[in-house]
């Protein structure tokens, strides 16, 4: 790949009938990296992927994937991807071996045997090798069609919820299997409806909103807009006031209230302040504690603020 970008599209575009599905789609996903787009239902993350991956053609824009041009050589591109969308794509008939042996072979690779005896190990399918995908459980299945998409060692993976409906053990297979690819140099664009798992596994988000990339940056980049919640928890309501004082004064916003729990809490931007530091400043200032606390946000708060953010604009 010639570029430091193993997806770089601009302006692309897609209507469904009266449905304007992408409004000027720009991403950038550096090579070697995992990019997780995010959005609410409708958003175009679906769609983006379609034509990301050629099973869609976009009506403008452009766009380069593994170095190559998806209008011009859409062959190409295909050559270099692997895809996992949201529903299994291998034959339930067929046992997780015949499966991967005809992934193999259609796609032309040498000891196509070897190649599913690897993956199968990989993935830890192994021991269910040789039985039909139709008795897989559901996180086994999702396993093996993320084993199909890697039968050819694709440059760039697009990976579209792969952990839908998944319980929390057989997910963390999967993100394990996503580290991994990526520390041996593979791309991810992944879609995902769990905050979490983009926090797990991201190195940059594209947050998209009707049909276009409306924020991007790092996790961390994504938690410093909503800032940290600091809170201390008080014996009496008396020294709430003393309380909120601190506060106020450690992190510049306006402190809130509890009276039923005693607890004065507010908001901080500042990444240096740390428990034992905000400890130390109540004690200096008199204030007894029953519970002290610095929770940083997660990504949940921060979809939702951004979101709510962008339906009062549109409102305005």
């Amino acid at each position: 790949m010639t570029s430091t970008y193993a997806v770089l599209s601009e302006g692309l575009e897609k209507r469904f009938g009266e449905v304007h599905a992408l409004r000027g789609l720009d991403l950038a996903v550096a090579q070697g990296t995992v990019c997780g787009l995010l959005g609410p239902n409708g958003a175009g993350k679906t769609t983006a992927i379609r034509l990301l991956t050629t099973l869609l053609r976009p009506d403008a824009g452009s766009a380069r994937v593994a170095g190559h041009d998806l209008l011009r050589d859409p062959a190409a591109v295909r050559r270099h991807i692997g895809v996992t969308g949201q529903y299994a794509s291998v034959d339930g008939d067929l046992t997780g071996r015949e499966n991967l042996r005809l992934f193999a072979r259609l796609h032309r690779v040498r000891g196509p045997a070897e190649r599913a005896g690897e993956l199968l190990d990989r993935f830890g399918l192994t021991e269910a090798a040789d039985r039909p995908a139709s008795t897989y459980s559901g996180g086994m299945r999702r396993r093996l069609d993320l084993a199909a998409s890697l039968v050819r060692r694709p440059d760039v993976l697009f990976l579209d919820e792969p952990t839908t409906g998944l319980d929390p053990a057989s997910r963390n297979r999967i993100w394990d299997a996503v580290r991994q690819l990526t520390a041996e140099g593979t791309t991810v664009l992944l879609t995902t409806q769990y905050l979490e798992e983009a926090d797990q596994l991201a190195d940059s988000i594209a947050l998209m909103d009707r049909g276009r990339v409306a924020h991007t940056g790092s996790p961390a980049q994504f938690k410093a807009l909503i800032g940290a919640h600091v809170e201390a928890v008080v014996p009496d309501a008396d020294v709430m006031v003393k309380a909120a004082a601190v506060l106020d004064q450690l992190t510049g916003a306006e402190p809130s209230f509890d009276h039923e729990r005693r607890a004065v809490g507010a908001v901080t931007r500042d990444g240096t302040l740390t428990l034992p530091r905000l400890v130390r400043e109540l004690d200096a200032a008199g204030v007894p504690l029953l519970d002290v606390s610095i929770e940083p946000p997660t990504l949940d708060d921060v979809f939702l603020r951004l979101t709510q953010d962008q339906e009062e604009e549109r409102a305005a």
